[in-house]
């Protein structure tokens, strides 16, 4: 993985390019001999929580699927996470807040019609519109017009931004609400992918089978067991497969998915149980990646439940921070594989990309005299009892115990926290998403690009499409607003990092670990990697 910097775009004509600091990662094994072009690699994957359309998709499952069929204006090395162009030819400005975007000629989508100025225009209209429900749609608010397509409440006084408009085919122009220098490398994300006109005249055949321009495309999907990918003819871009396909295979249990892995009829799993990593580089004779990763993890609590919302209640989530001990769990259940957070972003930003080692401070430092305190000045646990909710389906339950049993220590009380498991990750998100949490839940981010203002915008501004615990406090807004209009690096930086520390305080979300990318394979593969999202990189992937 890579930090990256955030960049200035200075006025006049300028094409985007985002400064990436580079550092060391590992590789595969080398091949053994010849390459198999038309091998099929069979990997772990997961259902995704919502129907597969880039406005309403933000999470792994889905996102990894969508990054395999869709390529959007820009797209992210995977190596050095540099933000280059794809489709677009050129994104430029000379004032930060009024861009022109040019697209490259040729390119297609895998039904044969051609990606177009409107594919893009036409897309993130629908992303934005209210009444679509689309869980991206605030990454959309900067430009102008989203408050008639989404305003705060009651109906859209309009069906489109007046910030978009269609030039020619090849051309559109946006106008934001205000300067924004690096809105340009933010545009590798889902919600900004294109779509095809074929999205609008049969929503119901494209949910089934959705339609990208991207390596792949999809050959089939039996929901909840399979999706099969095969490499797309149409595809002109840089990213071309280097194998016949992927299967995705739907795992509920990680440790069946591991044991498919160890008798071959697994290739790839970046889904490895915490259990394995002790043993998994001897299981496989060496075939594990462990890198670092834009991941943190976090435990966020229901700020929409009125007990959760009080100044009492801020200081028993003070306190149960402090309960929790990183460092010995971070050793003996992961085995290494992460790392204490300090802060809410990511090492892998680096200091100048606003990562802030020990920013946290005492909040985030394990002290079970001081939680113990905390706790009861501020009245007790809500409810009496801590659950800490989790997707059953994911390596999760030894993690959460060992939580909780901190917690428990700590307070004194064998009783005042336990985890409490929901089936499939898709059944525990949607309870997320539709407010049905009464306690505390695990919650994790997997950046969608290499800036700190993800870490920040999309998980607590009051409308943040991330923004599980449905925290809202003005003044971190209004500061996220102000970074996000800074031409200037190192203030731009400041800016988020002042809002940052209004979390220390208000802890909607408590920062427990930074998580390294772990993928094992076996020995039917080749060349495989992670990305910086922790993702494997499955157009290198090659078959024996």
């Amino acid at each position: 993985m890579r930090g990256a910097t955030r960049v200035k775009f200075a006025a006049g004509a300028i094409a985007i390019a985002l400064a990436a600091t580079a550092c060391s990662s590992s590789s595969s094994s080398g091949s053994s001999g010849g390459t198999n072009a038309n091998g099929v690699v069979n990997a772990w994957w997961g259902d995704p929580q919502n129907p597969l359309e880039p406005a309403n998709t933000n999470e792994v499952n889905g996102g990894a699927v969508l990054d395999m069929i869709m390529t959007g204006l820009v797209q992210y090395d995977p190596k050095t996470s540099k933000a280059e162009n794809a489709v677009a030819d050129s994104i430029t400005s000379t004032d930060q807040q009024n861009w022109t975007v040019k697209l490259k000629s040729g390119w297609k989508f895998s039904d044969g019609t051609p990606v177009t100025a409107k594919s893009f225009v036409d897309a993130w209209n629908y992303g934005a519109l209210s009444t679509n429900k689309q869980v991206n749609s605030s990454f959309f608010s900067y430009i102008d017009g989203y408050n008639a397509v989404a305003p705060a409440s009651g109906n859209p006084t309009a069906k489109t931004m007046s910030g978009l408009k269609v030039v020619d085919d090849s051309t559109f122009t946006v106008k934001l609400s205000q300067k924004f220098s690096t809105w340009p490398q933010t545009l590798g994300y889902t919600a900004y992918y294109p779509l095809p006109a074929s999205f609008y005249t049969d929503h119901a055949a494209f949910l089934n089978k959705p339609i990208g321009d991207g390596p792949y495309k999809i050959d089939s999907w039996t929901k909840s067991q399979q999706m099969k990918l095969v490499p797309n003819a149409d595809y002109t871009g840089t990213n071309k497969p280097k194998n016949g396909g992927v299967t995705l295979k739907v795992y509920t249990d990680t440790n069946a998915a591991y044991a498919d892995l160890q008798s071959g009829n697994l290739d790839v799993d970046n889904g490895v149980p915490n259990a394995a990593l002790k043993t998994i580089k001897t299981d496989l004779n060496g075939r594990f990646l462990n890198e670092p990763a834009g991941i943190i993890q976090t435990i966020s609590f229901p700020m929409y439940q009125a007990n959760w919302n009080t100044a009492g209640a801020k200081l028993v989530r003070q306190g149960i921070s402090m309960a929790i001990d990183r460092d010995t769990i971070t050793k003996t259940i992961f085995d290494n594989t992460r790392t204490p957070a300090t802060d809410w972003t990511s090492p892998v930003l680096g200091e100048a990309g606003g990562y802030k080692s020990g920013l946290c401070g005492d909040v985030c430092t394990y002290n079970p005299t001081k939680a113990k305190e905390l706790v009861a000045q501020g009245g007790g646990i809500p409810g009496g009892q801590l659950t800490i909710s989790y997707n059953a389906d994911g390596p999760h339950k030894e993690w959460v115990d060992a939580v909780c049993n901190s917690i428990n220590n700590a307070l004194g009380n064998t009783k005042a926290c336990v985890g409490k498991p929901v089936g499939t990750f898709a059944d525990f998100r949607n309870q997320v998403t539709n407010k049905q949490m009464t306690s505390a839940f695990r919650t994790g981010w997997q950046m969608d690009y290499p800036l700190i203002q993800d870490f920040l915008q999309p998980l607590y501004t009051t409308t943040g499409g991330s923004n599980d615990a449905h925290y809202s406090n003005a003044q971190f807004d209004a500061l996220v607003n102000q970074a996000n209009a800074e031409s200037d690096t190192t203030k731009a930086v400041q800016d988020f990092q002042s809002a940052e520390k209004l979390l220390i305080t208000d802890l909607p979300a408590i920062p427990l670990w930074y998580q390294n990318g772990t993928v094992g394979w076996s020995s039917k593969v080749d060349n495989v990697t992670l990305d910086p999202f922790s993702v494997p990189v499955y157009t290198d992937i090659t078959v024996k």
